[in-house]
């Protein structure tokens, strides 16, 4: 009876300390890129979440978010910690475009999947 019981403990044991790891945050890495610090963030799973620079503690250039399965969701752009330039964020129903001016919103246009864009 006493074997029965410690064999109930370590299942138990090991049942919470498997769903322990797998809730665990994922490091993020920070690598150096010449005058930039490059960061990723992870998903839960271990899949990307996040992916930029850093220059002076300030978010600089480029940076993308992606979904669990790996879609991007969203490509954004700073200068020493601000937002500029064209911003695009995918969402359920199709594509949102910001453009930046003097750091704040100037225009923002959605764009459905239905959408048709005449290229030359």
């Amino acid at each position: 009876m006493i074997k029965m019981l410690d064999m109930k403990k370590l299942v138990v044991a090991a049942c919470f300390l498997a769903v322990t790891a797998m809730s665990a945050q994922v490091a993020p890495k920070y690598e150096k890129a010449g005058d930039l610090v490059k960061v990723t963030y992870y998903h839960k799973d271990g899949s990307v979440k996040e992916q930029g620079y850093f220059k002076n503690k300030k978010l600089e250039g480029t940076w993308m978010t992606f979904d669990q399965e790996g879609n991007k969701t969203a490509i954004a752009h700073y200068e020493a910690g601000k937002k500029v330039g064209k911003w695009f964020l995918w969402h359920k129903d199709g594509l949102r475009e910001v453009d930046f001016k003097n750091h704040t919103v100037a225009s923002v246009q959605n764009w459905k999947e239905e959408t048709k864009i005449a290229v030359k």
